[in-house]
């Protein structure tokens, strides 16, 4: 496999790379990140391989709360046009998908913990998912959905939430829920949304999304099957 430059974009210090960091070591794959709640500066697109953009409790259409948030969008625009690999994580895959110029809104609910995603039927039959059982229980933490991009593939779907995941011109790819929780990241993100676990048809509670932890590792081989393969499309 390729040694690969990866950045990543961090919009809160709670919800970073998780398991990818993982991923990357083992792999030997550079990992470099710009951290917006932070002073920052942006990478030369020709320095990266890959941009991967992980959530945050922001929305995407914060520009004026979040200045930032139009500084990153360009660049993410500039990276999908040279043909980088780019990967969005919740809030990430709201942005890739307004990009795209598709409609990114309130959902009818919000989806905090771990719940069942059903890859569709372009997803089953593609060789980005092969082999990968056709539910699996994901971590959600998401209000917002979006609208599926035109020439978009939708890969996945749940009871709350429609459209959970897309691939584009298989090189970007938007995944609303959190394969790459670790027990440490779960922590920081309880830590610091507990005013958002209120009871809800889709948010569970706390005691709840603690008690179904078992599923971080099936998560994470699952992330890892997909890395392993976008990396090999180069």
């Amino acid at each position: 496999m390729q040694k690969l430059r990866i950045h990543y974009f961090e919009h809160i210090f709670f919800e970073g790379p998780g398991s990818i960091e993982e991923w990357c070591k083992k792999n030997g794959h550079s990992l470099s990140s710009t951290k917006f709640y932070k002073e920052f500066t942006l990478p030369n697109i020709s320095d990266i391989d890959w941009l991967i953009i992980m959530g945050g409790p922001m929305d995407v259409y914060d520009e004026q709360k979040f200045g930032w948030l139009a500084t990153e969008k360009k660049f993410i625009k500039q990276a999908i046009v040279a043909g980088k690999t780019v990967i969005g994580i919740c809030l990430g895959a709201q942005i890739l998908a307004e990009i795209f110029r598709a409609k990114v809104y309130k959902n009818k609910y919000k989806e905090i913990g771990w719940f069942s995603v059903e890859w569709s039927f372009e997803a089953t039959k593609s060789q980005l998912f092969e082999g990968i059982k056709s539910h699996v229980t994901v971590f959600h933490w998401h209000g917002d959905t979006f609208d599926l991009p035109e020439n978009a593939i939708r890969l996945a779907s749940s009871e709350a939430c429609k459209n959970q995941a897309f691939l584009y011109n298989k090189k970007v790819l938007g995944l609303q829920f959190h394969l790459e929780t670790t027990a440490t990241s779960l922590q920081q993100m309880l830590e610091n949304g507990k005013s958002e676990l209120i009871p809800e048809k889709y948010i569970q509670p706390e005691e709840e999304i603690r008690n179904h932890q078992r599923f971080i590792e099936k998560n994470k081989e699952i992330l890892f099957i997909l890395l392993d393969r976008l990396a090999a499309e180069g």
